[in-house]
């Protein structure tokens, strides 16, 4: 077997789980975001603190979707290394 070329089938599995991968970040980012940010909609709070909320709330799902892209892909490249 060439080493050095994937298969089809191979190009296909990656294909599938970066799309996963991107999908499932954006599930995780939205619902961060709105922990965040739908409780001080609820109480309602002053214009810095909403300001502040939003930033870190932006930050926040940012860093969530990132830290789930490398998660699923990782462990993709792990179970593919293994064969599996």
């Amino acid at each position: 077997m060439d080493r050095g070329r994937e298969s089809r089938w191979e190009k296909d599995a990656m294909t599938v789980e970066i799309m996963f991968a991107l999908v499932t970040a954006a599930v995780l980012a939205a619902a961060v975001f709105g922990v965040l940010l739908v409780p001080a909609l609820l109480v309602g709070v002053s214009e810095p603190v909403g300001k502040g909320l939003l930033v870190v709330g932006k930050v926040l799902a940012a860093l969530a979707a990132v830290w789930r892209v490398v998660q699923v892909l990782l462990r993709f490249d792990v179970r593919r290394r293994q064969g599996r």
